[in-house]
């Protein structure tokens, strides 16, 4: 014959039911977060990455305020048709770096008609850049081959480019005559606001 147990002991308890429902929340929780992580690494496998580009472009602001951010955006609508212009002219890496070399004295000239009264220095070294996001994916946070353009001390926000690929410059796209997306749910819930 079974011996007879209390009630209470075969019955569980409000705190072991919580702590029961806690630790499966916790557990899918880390399921997902594991499985966003693994999906990241996978998605930047098929990412392209080229640490190999040939050289950046990058312009530092003497400061945040307003006018230096305006003199920087300046200097930046008139250099960039230079460099696009070198980059059409040029058929190969080793002919962009030419090009880019030709430009070093026009660039600084533009720069500094365009800030008269604070220093502006032009060279190319070996620069930290930090990460950007484009449209086709993620530049990190790396050492380039780069141009920087420092107008007086340089500290405040900055605008930078690769120039081998064209990260800094709108994809120029066709304007084609397309269907507006609707979405089912959405126009079905409005109908009956309407």
């Amino acid at each position: 014959m079974l011996p007879d147990y209390p009630q209470f002991a075969s019955q569980p308890t409000i705190t072991h039911e919580v702590s029961y429902k806690w630790r499966k929340r916790a557990i899918a929780l880390i399921e997902f977060v594991l499985i966003l992580i693994m999906l990241q690494a996978i998605l930047s496998l098929f990412q392209e990455h080229s640490s190999e580009e040939p050289i950046r472009y990058r312009i530092l602001a003497h400061s945040d305020t307003t006018a230096d951010q305006e003199v920087k955006a300046r200097i930046q609508q008139e250099i960039e048709p230079m460099i696009a212009g070198a980059i059409a002219r040029a058929a190969t890496e080793a002919e962009l770096l030419v090009e880019l070399a030709k430009l070093e004295a026009d660039m600084l000239t533009v720069a500094e008609l365009n800030s008269p009264d604070r220093p502006v220095t032009l060279e190319r070294k070996m620069a930290l850049f930090p990460a950007k996001r484009s449209e086709f994916g993620i530049y990190p946070q790396d050492v380039y081959d780069a141009y920087i353009l420092t107008i007086g001390s340089g500290r405040g926000t900055n605008w930078w480019c690769s120039i081998f690929p064209k990260v800094c410059y709108a994809e120029e796209t066709e304007k084609e005559s397309e269907e507006e997306v609707k979405f089912f749910v959405w126009e079905w819930i409005t109908s009956w606001f309407a």
